[in-house]
């Protein structure tokens, strides 16, 4: 009897140690914490402890926040925490620092957060910041003076602007570059060309409508930077001019007829009116 007392005073202890142990585990993600201490990211397990009862997943704070200060990044957890529960995506903002700061860019924590929280793709921001898009716009089709139809297709090179995406019109938008800049520009082209006397001065000189369109400030408000607008192809399209007239001339002569045929229902009338009065 005394040794079983003995063994049961040995072995309860034991098992209430695992389940303290196995709490304390499902609590504290232990591997991670020991990920972050080992590379240099000054974190407690209380801290820990407090993500897993607020809720938020650890491992979309911490891992993070080791990318960010191996990189040379001012970043702590309350603002990656404060950022994910607002609904924003923490992975894509660090990434956007890191490439911000190793392209000598100036952009901060709470513009960046700002910028993803807007709906913007920041990190796509960066990279366009850094590296321009070239945009091909469809055939845009616009009418000269002279009534010709003239369709063009233009590449336009944007870049984006970090100041002016949150709030700006077009831009980054989470799943790639908006349209704005190629409807801008498009809305350019309609009106260079609409201007033009003739298309054939649009035709001997397609440069014109770059230039005349880069004058417009196309890029005003935007989340843009326009650089440039290559016309790409120009084709003669209807003779818009010529087509409407046609249009006009029957219409004119349906008028006509109409209006025929009303004097000699008039002069019918009139006729059978007298034969009755003769009669």
């Amino acid at each position: 009897m005394y040794y079983g007392f003995e063994m049961m005073s040995f072995i309860v202890p034991i098992i209430v140690i695992l389940v303290i142990v196995g709490i304390f585990l499902s609590f504290v993600p232990l591997g991670l914490w020991i990920s972050a201490v080992s590379a240099g990211v000054k974190v407690s397990i209380f801290s820990l402890v407090g993500m897993r009862l607020r809720r938020v997943r650890a491992d979309k704070i911490i891992r993070p926040l080791i990318k960010a200060q191996k990189a040379g990044m001012n970043v702590n957890a309350n603002q990656l925490e404060s950022h994910l529960l607002s609904g924003g995506r923490v992975d894509n903002v660090v990434d956007a620092l890191i490439a911000a700061h190793r392209a000598n860019l100036d952009l901060s924590f709470e513009r960046a957060a700002a910028i993803d929280l807007a709906g913007r793709n920041v990190f796509e921001a960066v990279r366009m910041s850094v590296t321009p898009k070239i945009i091909e716009t469809p055939w845009i089709s616009a009418v000269a003076i002279d009534g010709i139809e003239v369709k063009v297709i233009a590449k336009v090179t944007v870049r984006a602007n970090l100041g002016r995406l949150v709030g700006g019109a077009g831009g980054v938008q989470r799943n790639g570059p908006g349209r704005a800049p190629a409807a801008r520009v498009g809305e350019g082209i309609v009106t260079t060309v609409g201007s033009s006397q003739s298309h054939k001065s649009v035709l001997e000189n397609p440069d014109l409508i770059s230039r005349t369109v880069l004058s417009k400030g196309l890029d005003n408000g935007t989340a843009f930077e326009i650089l440039s607008i290559d016309i790409a192809d120009v084709d003669i399209g209807r003779n818009i001019g010529a087509h409407l007239q046609i249009q006009q001339a029957e219409a004119d002569k349906q008028i006509a007829q109409a209006k025929a045929e009303e004097r000699r229902a008039a002069a019918v009338a009139k006729a059978e009116e007298m034969r009755a009065e003769v009669e």
